[in-house]
């Protein structure tokens, strides 16, 4: 195997090196890659060379930029693309899986995410991304956590390692769209006064909605569960952290190795 990443930021540099592990070469743009997005010879001659293209590049207001530049050159290969949740837009707390409609609030996006699977591709839609360095635990450290006293507004999330897993699973599957989420959809205040706990600390303050940034607002605009069933049946991906307690636990035990773990909290409902 011969991966060419798009992109490597922090979820991206997780596939890689799950794929080096797996004893594939990968190449990528980048920061940390070896290869400029504006090179066009050496990026086309990766390209050539890739048995597997994976863009982790969002777009901009000019639409998908790796498309707009190198989309007549990807005929023939796998294609993967990590997009986001956020293409289904409010659902009101309802679930939701690949079936439903695309309607978020960002038509950049919900565009990028049809290119892609017009063109064969496996779009990773992916929920709040956690995992070590960038997680509710760094938040509540930082003294940037907060809860909003919103009960009802529920979101999915997912470790960075087990998008890693999925997208590796799908190496072998067919093209379309795949949700990679935890198996339980949370509150907000609950994973950030889960993770305060996890470090010996109170509960995060409450803020006003009106007291927040504008793109925070939006985000708590929408209200929904991801279904990550069709992951399961088609690629047979499991989720390793299933749930944030799970995860958030196996971050503090990285960050902070001797920090007990809080007694755990019931089992919700909306496990699936």
């Amino acid at each position: 195997m011969r991966l060419l990443i798009f992109g490597l930021g922090y979820t991206a540099t997780r596939i890689a090196a799950q794929v080096r592990a797996g004893g594939g070469a990968v190449m990528a743009t980048g920061g940390t890659g070896d290869l400029a997005f504006d090179d066009d010879a050496g990026v086309r001659a990766a390209i050539a060379a890739a048995t597997h293209v994976l863009s982790s590049v969002p777009p901009d207001d000019a639409g998908d930029p790796v498309l707009a530049r190198y989309g007549d050159a990807l005929n023939g290969r796998w294609l993967g693309y990590l997009s986001s949740t956020g293409v289904y837009g409010d659902a009101r707390g309802a679930w939701v899986d690949e079936s439903a409609p695309i309607a978020g609030r960002r038509a950049n996006r919900n565009a990028a995410d049809t290119a892609w699977l017009a063109r064969g591709a496996r779009v990773f839609r992916l929920p709040g991304i956690y995992g070590p360095g960038r997680s509710p635990i760094d938040r509540v450290r930082e003294g940037k956590a907060h809860r909003t006293g919103l009960p009802d507004q529920v979101f999915s999330r997912v470790h960075v390692d087990d998008i890693a897993r999925g997208v590796v699973a799908a190496f072998d599957a067919p093209a379309g769209a795949y949700n990679l989420a935890d198996d339980l959809p949370a509150n907000q205040d609950d994973v950030a006064t889960y993770a305060a706990a996890l470090l010996g600390l109170p509960a995060p303050p409450l803020v006003a909605l009106a007291d927040l940034s504008p793109m925070a607002r939006a985000f708590y605009a929408e209200n929904r569960r991801v279904s990550n069933l069709k992951a399961k049946r088609v690629l047979g991906w499991r989720p390793r952290y299933p749930d944030y307690r799970l995860g958030l636990r196996a971050v503090s035990a990285i960050t902070s190795p001797n920090i007990a773990s809080p007694a755990p909290a019931a089992a919700s409902s909306d496990q699936r």
